[in-house]
């Protein structure tokens, strides 16, 4: 499914990809006449997951594709027809065949920006019937890939920029589809590639790979190559037979490392040596298959130094077990023993992955001062989300036919801010991050340097601020159907997140209890809250902008 939907010149999701109750609703407001009211409804979260204090918004790029291609098919009417009541009048079922999103409407933040409960993701008006109908999918879109691109944030901080980190989780997603967005997004939000080739194709996600143990284990020690025969990496000299090469460098190195020749297992050995003769210029080594100081070491040596006579260099080694920090540090010492030993200086600098189950904690050990790890595999804890799977994105309707519509509740939280809103950035002078501000569509914008009255969400006092700079949030992406302006490259969307990020002061980086960043409301939005909620509830909830 992930093959057929994946690509940027097609469907980003169905739009049979949605809750049965969308449907009902739809057929509710055409029977009532009003499927062509004008309505507005805003894609939010309220919490920050992870006890984080950010989040890094995605999944716009998919949105827009969806939209673009919106089409009910003859077959998914038909599927409709067979679930809703038999006596559906058929003139609704035409209106179905003839939506498209000609008239809808997205204002968005950017990819990659930094989002605060209660600032839209995305703000999308058109015809009600129709917007309606966009809710589960646009949710599903959004939710996930946020939630993605801010757990590979997240992984980010903790690593600092120098280590790379690569995306391993294809295979532990939650399906194709969930597969091909975390790698996507992980990539957006910090991580250097993935091992994902689709993504790769589709999304132009850079992909890295090693080996796995099956191709080391699968050999026994007794395969003689086809060709053995190696040329030199430039210039014409004559070709060596690696395998005798190795052999002999075997020998060399184990008596550097105080080893018995016999030790290091020939079925690894072999192993290597086939995939050296595949990739001369990209040979990495799998270390720990039998024993990483005993055979993978000895062999992953014996192989690099080979290929090293004949002008090439290999790329790395991976550990995927035991004490990946210790067992960096063990490495990295006999590859600078080695590299004095043999005279071959590029030998001490070569890089070491590791992967295995990290999550943070462990990460944030792998990165201490001093550790020897450069490169770092991370799959199940980045694409599982297991601190917290759902981002808990909701989509709720904010106008309708120009007036304001709020959900009042019995729990506070659950209360939603109405009318068609602007979204504003407030930093200080040294570029970081004061708060955010919602006001009312209609207000003029704040100044930079003009004082400011606000009310900070939950507070029951309003606050004065001083802005330095000032910044609009929210920017046009579709209008009336039409593309507004052209979406960044993911690669810029990259950029731009690791952008956003350093705007944060190290208190609002923490992650674990970080400091709170504020999102608050114009006056004239707060009064408007206060206006419907000590209305009746029987008049609808809803007043002129």
């Amino acid at each position: 499914m992930a093959a057929m939907l994946g690509g940027e010149d097609q469907a980003a999701a169905r739009p049979l990809l949605t809750d049965l109750y969308q449907v009902t609703m739809a057929l509710g407001y055409w029977r009532a006449g009003r499927a062509q009211d004008t309505a507005e409804f805003e894609l939010f979260f309220r919490r920050c997951p992870f006890g984080g204090g950010f989040v890094l918004a995605a999944g716009l790029r998919d949105c827009l594709r969806f939209l673009r291609t919106f089409r009910l098919r003859d077959a998914d009417v038909q599927f409709l027809a067979s679930v809703l009541p038999p006596d559906t009048d058929p003139a609704f079922f035409q209106h179905l065949r003839a939506l498209d999103c000609s008239g809808v409407t997205v204002r968005a933040l950017p990819e990659g920006s930094l989002a605060f409960p209660g600032v839209p993701l995305l703000q999308v008006s058109g015809p009600l019937l129709l917007v309606q109908l966009l809710e589960t999918p646009l949710l599903c879109l959004v939710s996930y890939a946020s939630l993605v691109a801010t757990n590979a944030a997240r992984l980010r901080l903790i690593v600092g920029p120098n280590k790379r980190l690569l995306e391993f989780g294809l295979r532990r997603a939650q399906g194709p589809d969930g597969g091909l967005t975390a790698s996507t997004y992980s990539y957006m939000g910090g991580f250097d590639s993935s091992s994902n080739t689709l993504a790769g194709q589709l999304r132009g996600v850079p992909v890295a790979g090693t080996l796995a143990h099956s191709f080391v284990t699968s050999f026994l020690g007794s395969e003689v190559p086809p060709d053995p025969m190696l040329a030199p990496a430039v210039g014409p000299g004559p070709k060596v037979d690696l395998p005798a090469s190795v052999k002999w460098w075997l020998e060399r190195v184990c008596t550097c490392l105080g080893l018995d020749v016999q030790e290091p297992h020939p079925g690894e050995r072999a192993a290597f040596v086939a995939y050296a003769l595949a990739f001369p210029r990209a040979f990495q080594g799998l270390l720990d298959s039998y024993s990483v100081q005993r055979s993978g070491l000895p062999n992953f040596l014996a192989v690099a130094l080979a290929l090293g006579e004949l002008g090439y260099r290999a790329v790395g080694v991976r550990l995927d077990s035991g004490d990946l920090l210790q067992q960096a540090q063990e490495v990295r010492g006999v590859f600078r023993t080695a590299a004095l030993r043999f005279q071959v200086p590029w030998l001490e600098s070569v890089p070491i992955t590791v992967s295995n189950s990290i999550d943070e904690e462990e990460l944030a050990r792998l990165s201490q001062e001093g550790s020897e790890v450069d490169v770092i595999g991370v799959g199940t804890s980045l694409v599982t989300c297991p601190q917290q799977p759902s981002l808990g994105c909701v989509y709720k309707l904010v106008s309708v036919g120009g007036q304001a519509r709020m959900k009042l509740t019995e729990d506070p939280e659950k209360q939603t801010l109405p009318g068609s809103k602007a979204a504003f950035r407030l930093l200080d002078s040294a570029g970081f991050l004061l708060l955010d501000v919602l006001q009312l569509a209609e207000e003029p914008p704040p100044q930079a340097e003009k004082e400011l009255t606000v009310w900070p969400l939950g507070a029951q006092d309003p606050c004065t601020v001083k802005p330095a700079q000032v910044e609009p949030l929210l920017r046009p992406w579709l209008h009336e159907g039409q593309p507004c302006e052209p979406l960044p490259s993911l690669a810029e969307s990259r950029a731009f997140a690791q952008w956003s990020l350093s705007r944060l002061s190290p208190a609002q980086k923490r992650l674990q209890n970080p400091a709170l960043y504020q999102v608050a409301l114009s006056e004239k939005l707060r009064a408007l809250v206060d206006d419907l909620s000590a209305g009746s509830p029987w008049d609808g909830c809803g007043v002129g902008n």
